[in-house]
């Protein structure tokens, strides 16, 4: 039997992901842990800045990376898992950590072991082939997803007078800031473009990305307390939901083996 079919593997690797989740925050200034969110939103509102005229880079290439695995299926999953084991990186290094207001230098410390890790996966199943999509052969109820994946993409929003806001910019479809630099935006699309490739794509890898994925879905229900935060609460039901399905999908459907080309 394999490792990954004996009853308590996946338990114990959901209970690891658990538990790289609240490895404390590093800061500058100490902080009370009663404050870990305030902290954790004072980096997320710095870290990126920066970098934000770079957001059209992640859409164009996410896209590319699609248009390549419908052109040529093995090597275009190939291509799509190095992609986002490397934008899982990119994330880990510019998100995850800021210079902040109250706080000092700060680094929110699970996300970053989470998105390496994450990052070196997806590298790791670009070497081995263990992602393929089968453009013909999807489902017609997975598609059901897509509007949730197109909202992240999108990311239309904007933080304006202390709240965030809906901006539906259409512009934002290709140039959101927020998009390929936040890991909850990220991740939905690629959850959502794993369960279209599902079973081609490797069990393990799959179920571990979708559930760090509702990790932080479930975390991030904290936005709907304040009214300031609720569209926020609105923009991470992707994160909540396409996880969700992926991992209900990986636990009712058997895994078929991949074709390798």
């Amino acid at each position: 039997m394999k490792l990954t079919e004996r009853k308590w593997f996946y338990p114990l690797v959901y209970f690891l992901l658990a538990f790289i989740s609240f490895l404390p925050l590093y800061t500058e200034r100490p902080y009370d842990p009663r404050q870990t969110q305030s902290v954790i939103f004072e980096i997320l509102q710095v870290a990126t800045q920066p970098y934000a005229a770079w957001g059209w880079v992640f859409h164009v290439l996410t896209l590319a990376v699609i248009a390549l695995s419908i052109w040529k299926p093995a090597l275009g999953g190939r291509v799509m898992a190095a992609y986002f084991g490397l934008n899982y990186l990119v994330i880990a290094a510019v998100q995850t950590n800021g210079v902040t207001p109250s706080y000092g230098f700060a680094v929110h410390t699970g996300a970053l072991v989470a998105e390496v890790l994450l990052g070196l996966l997806w590298l790791g199943m670009a070497w081995k082939g263990g992602l393929q999509i089968n453009w013909q052969a999807i489902p017609r109820g997975r598609w059901l997803l897509l509007p949730f994946a197109l909202l992240v993409f999108w990311s239309p929003i904007a933080y304006q007078g202390g709240r965030f806001v809906f901006d539906f910019n259409p512009l934002l479809l290709l140039t959101s800031p927020d998009y390929g630099l936040a890991y909850c935006f990220l991740t939905p699309v690629f959850v959502f473009l794993l369960i279209l490739a599902w079973p081609q794509v490797d069990g393990f890898a799959f179920r571990v990305t979708a559930f760090n994925g509702l990790l932080y879905g479930l975390f991030n229900l904290a936005a709907w307390a304040e009214p300031a935060t609720r569209v926020l609460g609105v923009m991470h039901l992707p994160l909540l939901v396409i996880p969700m399905a992926a991992l209900w999908l990986a636990r009712s459907q058997p895994q078929t083996r991949l074709a390798h080309a």
